[in-house]
């Protein structure tokens, strides 16, 4: 089972000099991603118990649109281990112009994670 989601990172979401966004934004991406992983597995929200690993691969700016994806790769009785991978698929170009943007024909993978989420048995509806 695997799940997807695409966002344009803000200048909000910038945390740091020349608009880079922090990691932990796309963190918060792949919580979303689980979330809905469980909801659709388990028919509840779960709990994102912790992270095995995690990989900052590329830089992520304000105006760079990024895929966040995940996949349940092992299924406990009451754990749903996951595989993350966030891409940049399009890229803010402000050496250009303020407002310009280009698709990428390769997407660049900027995060790679792996984690453990928890469903309790009582709050498991599919079987």
């Amino acid at each position: 089972m695997k799940a997807l989601i695409r966002v344009r990172m803000s200048l909000h979401d910038a945390h740091y000099g020349g608009n880079l966004v922090d990691g932990a934004r796309i963190l918060n991406l792949f919580g979303d991603v689980a979330t809905e992983l469980l909801i659709r597995h388990d028919g509840d929200e779960g709990l994102f118990r912790a992270y095995d690993s995690v990989e900052f691969l590329a830089p992520v700016y304000a105006g760079d649109y990024i895929e966040a994806e995940g996949e349940i790769v092992e299924v406990g009785n009451t754990s749903r281990k996951m595989k993350f991978v966030a891409r940049k698929v399009i890229q803010s170009r402000p050496d250009i112009n303020d407002s310009a943007a280009e698709v990428l024909e390769e997407p660049i993978i900027v995060c790679r994670a792996s984690g453990t989420c928890v469903v309790p048995k009582d709050k498991q509806r599919f079987k």
